[in-house]
């Protein structure tokens, strides 16, 4: 155990999902609060106005029905990974807008380091395992799917 700490770490999963409605990465801060962490670290997916050289006007994410299992599964596997306290993850299905955020993400953690390494390990596991489809529009009216998000 970390000999700065004076409980070991709570690796609790407090929020972990798939949702149709506004994503916010402040709602995944405020669930990651804990007395122990000396460090929250966040990160916001943003839907971007380009891809590949290519302007982009929305994306539409479409989940397969196992992606809320799935992104709980991951969460699970960084708590159990990493010293952290709390992690919160929720990606979104739907239509976005172009700025809209599409993956929020939250660690609390009692040292930087380890709530940088382990925010950074739950954004490239959601994005490689989770069961997510992306659609992406472009201004002539076509579009393009790519595979899982």
């Amino acid at each position: 155990m970390d000999a700065s700490r004076l409980a070991p770490p709570a690796r609790r999963v407090v929020l972990a999902e798939v949702r149709g409605g506004p994503v916010a990465v402040a709602e995944c801060a405020a669930a990651v609060e804990d007395a122990a962490a000396g460090a929250v670290v966040t990160f916001g997916g943003v839907v971007r106005n380009h891809d590949a050289g290519r302007a982009v006007t929305e994306i539409e994410y479409v989940g397969h029905p196992s992606a809320g299992d799935v992104v709980a599964q991951v969460a699970a596997d960084v708590a159990d990974r990493f010293p952290v306290d709390a992690v919160a993850v929720v990606h979104r299905t739907g239509t976005l807008a172009v700025g809209d955020v599409a993956l929020a993400a939250a660690v609390s953690a009692a040292h930087r380091a380890e709530a940088f390494a382990a925010t950074a390990e739950l954004v490239e596991e959601v994005k490689r395992r989770l069961p997510v489809w992306k659609r992406q529009v472009f201004p002539d009216g076509s579009h393009e799917w790519t595979g899982s998000a």
